[in-house]
């Protein structure tokens, strides 16, 4: 059966659906729809998708971070966050069994303005990757999310300058690095090795959307034992509401 997943961190769903959300969603059509940043507290909105379950993931903190799964298969099991609780108070992961397959969606910690916060970032990628190791020796996975890291020069306009920065610190980008050597699949990457210019993330500073200085930091990746079944992913720039815009993944599963 193929499957269509979108990934979109919509940085504050409440505000998001103002800015066209429901328009995309309906459009789009996707067996799974996962969203990140949402910004909510539990009872703070009342989205009505028909045909889909909802399943959400709220930070304690209010306002801040937060996940949500729009699936219209209903999953054997839910799970969230990692099982861990240092890392399990801001409402970053949400995991979804189903008889073939994981569905994962993360929000990944942002190492903050001169990497404030990349210990606690080193920590969270260590038991992350050791949490999707230990679904994926059960069954297949497919996470997707926010990773907040451009893996290589070519997922960044302007690499050079980013090094000693948040999202593009060697430190970062070793870690995925890791993730992928430990068995897991970069989709997009897979079927655009060489491709250009495909960002998913810009600044909303100086114009850089409209100027296509961006960052690719949104991402699916999947267990390298499917690989042979991604038929499609691709990476939504025209949609606006965000300052990401969505990525999609088409699989057989």
């Amino acid at each position: 059966m193929q499957f269509k997943l979108i990934s979109w961190n919509v940085n504050g769903l409440r505000a998001c659906l103002k800015k066209g959300f429901r328009d995309y969603f309906e459009s789009v059509d996707a067996d799974f729809f996962c969203v990140q940043e949402t910004k909510l507290q539990e009872g703070q909105i009342d989205l009505e998708l028909e045909e889909y379950y909802q399943y959400w993931n709220y930070a304690m903190k209010k306002g801040y971070s937060g996940t949500a799964i729009f699936t219209k298969h209903e999953p054997l099991e839910v799970s969230y966050g990692m099982g861990i609780a240092e890392h399990d108070q801001e409402g970053r992961v949400i995991t979804l069994e189903y008889p073939d397959f994981y569905m994962v969606t993360v929000y990944t910690p942002n190492s903050q303005r001169g990497l404030a916060r990349l210990s606690y970032r080193m920590e969270w990628e260590n038991q992350f990757r050791s949490y999707l190791k230990a679904l994926d020796e059960k069954k297949p996975v497919i996470f997707c999310g926010d990773l907040n890291v451009a893996h290589k020069e070519i997922d960044l306009r302007n690499p050079k300058t980013n090094r000693k920065n948040a999202g593009f610190s060697d430190e970062e980008r070793g870690k995925m690095t890791e993730l992928l050597e430990a068995g897991f699949i970069d989709t997009y990457r897979s079927l655009y090795p060489d491709r250009e210019d495909a960002y998913t993330w810009w600044s909303y500073m100086n114009k850089a959307r409209e100027k296509n200085v961006g960052w690719r930091i949104d991402y699916f990746i999947v267990s390298e034992s499917i690989k042979e079944r991604i038929k499609n992913a691709d990476i939504h720039s025209q949609v606006l509401g965000s300052d990401h815009c969505p990525v999609l993944l088409e699989i057989d599963i």
